[in-house]
């Protein structure tokens, strides 16, 4: 796909186009919804960018693949559009995140507290990621109140958040660094 301009002045008046061509109000729930998404696999960049080559910054890639599968999915609205293409997200995407975090969870101490976001760069920035990811996901339902998505978006980016905090963990014990735990205050 060859895109000659950046700009088009067709989102001038507070509408944009969804996959398909039709137009919609730029504060749409599909708008929101995959907007959203996009600003996660933006905070994934940065995440990924602290990140040393190897097994992790390349399942980072992956999921900014996935988020943006996804994102086309949620930019069209097949009720409105039948001749827009088909996006879909392979239900086998959300198994690998599962493995992953089963991975990361048998390699790590076991959590027996709540933990305050932070630690090393990379960790701070996961968690970044993660309240991202719950964001889009809150979104993503608020769409599926509307309109029924596919159980494998709703599923993936539930899991997506769950990975994102262990990854967090597992960067800390990686580096060394202590995860500053919450102490219910006393009275």
């Amino acid at each position: 796909m060859k895109m000659t301009k950046v700009y088009t002045k067709t989102g001038d008046k507070g509408t944009t186009s969804l996959v398909g061509g039709v137009r919609v109000e730029k504060t749409n729930a599909r708008i929101e919804a995959y907007g959203t998404v996009d600003e996660l696999s933006a905070h994934l960049g940065m995440l990924a960018s602290f990140l040393k080559d190897g097994e992790d910054k390349e399942f980072i890639y992956r999921i900014q693949r996935n988020l943006f599968t996804v994102c086309s999915y949620l930019a069209t609205d097949k009720t409105q559009t039948a001749l827009a293409p088909s996006y879909t997200l392979n239900p086998e995407e959300v198994t690998a995140v599962e493995e992953e975090i089963d991975i990361i969870t048998a390699n790590i101490p076991p959590q027996t507290t709540f933990i305050l976001p932070g630690g090393s760069h990379g960790a701070a920035l996961a968690h970044v990621c993660r309240t991202v990811c719950r964001r889009a996901e809150r979104r993503i339902f608020k769409l599926n109140e509307m309109t029924e998505l596919d159980p494998e978006v709703l599923q993936y980016v539930n899991r997506l958040s769950d990975y994102l905090f262990v990854l967090a963990r597992k960067l800390n014990f990686i580096y060394g660094v202590r995860e500053k735990i919450w102490k219910k205050p006393c009275k």
